[in-house]
């Protein structure tokens, strides 16, 4: 009873475990990269204090209010601040007044910034978005390249099983003295050198699982693996566009490109604003304020004022404009100018970099579709070949009239060449998902 009992324990602690290992779709992988960067949560960080900029922006066109208030007490010979005479004793008194001020014209600088701030918050979203494909593309790739060595290593564990049970064979008929025992050292060594590629393959696959986990910012290695699945090339009639239609169609609506043209729209609005400071500045103001002190008397009746009526007898306004005119500021203005005019250049040079560099790409891109196309068809032929040389090198072997060094050759030739169908084909559909995104198409494998 209690064996029965462990057992079933054990078996419960390995359904727990393997319970645990969560096997993740592309889409899956995708979306949670990026929720979970920490790149893009820092640049959604800089989104957000772009958007605050852009409050204070508008907070600059609207008139300020400020209010003071304060009591003081005084002994001696002192002003009393409501009748405006030096009195000797002890004063208490207290004022109290609310000012407002407005920027009435500065050159249309704080407009100018105002739309300065509208269009930083637009250029720091394209770059989050920037960074959200290159995130999703990188995703893409490490996850073909984890099924790419799975099925590298599924191969290579077949073909390992088959030579064994072609040594076991062989074994046998080097015993019953039908084959010469040298046959059987040369299977033995093909086996251990497909058992040597089988821990390589699966070496790979570890690394390239931890390598899409370290994409995903995941750490628990050991419980994290993808679906078991493979992908086959999609239809696709991408190549039916020129890689000058490919290329028109991406400076639409690629983020990169938006990010370009909206930093040459920031720099432009940074001239105008260095410009301004060549404009007069007109502001306007407007003050309320009041008093009030123990000592303040009616002068005919001679009894004490009450507090309210003080604030109402001693209360005054005040209101003006003034205008400051920009005369020499040691070339300060005229520099800082410059610097804008500069920084717009800058951007401009960086807009047609950012274009070469794309049309650079798709061009690569393309060729690189056509060439991994051709490649991948290349390579299902000579698999399809190399598989009939080997059941026509075995079929040899199994009657004797092919030695053990010449099938092993044989084999050897075929797990290259299927090697080879999986790595052209997982490069093949990568560069044609590449392709299908600078398209505007969405990365999907279905």
């Amino acid at each position: 009873m209690k064996s029965k009992i462990s057992i079933l324990l054990f078996f419960c602690a390995v359904f727990s475990v393997s319970a645990q290992v969560k096997k993740w779709t592309l889409e899956e992988c995708v979306t949670y990269a990026v929720e979970n960067n920490l790149t893009i949560e820092q640049f959604e960080l800089d989104l957000e204090n772009a958007k605050i900029d852009k409050s204070d922006a508008l907070g600059n066109l609207l008139p300020d209010l400020n209010a003071n208030t304060n009591i003081s007490g005084n002994t001696g010979l002192i002003l009393d601040p409501t009748t405006n005479q030096l009195v000797t004793g002890t004063i208490l008194s207290s004022s109290a007044n609310i000012t407002s001020s407005v920027t009435l014209f500065d050159g249309l600088r704080n407009i100018n910034r105002l739309n300065r701030a509208k269009l930083n918050a637009i250029s720091n979203q394209y770059r989050l978005d920037d960074l959200k494909d290159d995130i999703r593309l990188n995703v893409a790739n490490a996850y073909l390249q984890v099924i790419s060595n799975k099925e590298a290593l599924k191969v290579s564990e077949a073909q390992l099983k088959v030579t064994e049970q072609d040594m076991n064979r062989t074994k046998e008929l080097v015993e019953s003295g039908v084959v010469p025992r040298g046959d059987l050292l040369e299977i033995e060594a093909t086996a251990a050198s497909q058992e040597q590629q089988v821990i390589n393959n699966e070496a790979l696959v570890t690394i390239s699982r931890i390598n899409l986990a370290q994409l995903l910012q995941i750490t628990d290695y050991d419980n994290f693996d993808v679906a078991d699945e493979s992908f086959e090339v999609p239809p696709s009639d991408i190549l039916s566009n020129s890689p000058k239609s490919i290329f028109a169609k991406a400076l639409e609506f690629r983020n990169d490109i938006k990010l370009a043209e909206a930093n040459i729209e920031v720099a432009e609005k940074d001239v105008q604003i260095a410009k301004g400071a060549y404009y007069p500045t007109i502001g306007a103001f407007f003050n309320y304020n009041t008093r009030y002190s123990d000592q303040n008397r009616d002068p005919l009746t001679g009894e004490f004022i009450g507090f309210i009526d003080q604030l109402w007898i001693n209360d005054g306004i005040s209101y003006g404009a003034q205008l400051n005119v920009p005369i020499f500021n040691g070339w300060s203005t005229r520099n800082n100018v410059k610097r804008a005019k500069i920084d717009l250049d800058r951007a401009q040079l960086q807009m047609e970099s950012t274009k070469l560099e794309l049309e650079t790409a798709i061009n690569q891109a393309y060729v690189d579709v056509r060439t991994f196309s051709k490649a991948y068809e290349a390579a299902q032929k000579t698999l399809e070949a190399r598989e009939v040389a080997y059941q026509y090198s075995k079929d040899r072997f199994d009657v004797g009239l092919l030695n053990a060094f010449d099938f092993g050759q044989a084999q050897a030739r075929l797990d290259d060449a299927r090697a080879n169908v999986i790595r052209t084909k997982y490069d093949y559909i990568f560069r044609l998902k590449i392709l299908e995104f600078y398209f505007g198409m969405p990365i999907s494998l279905n």
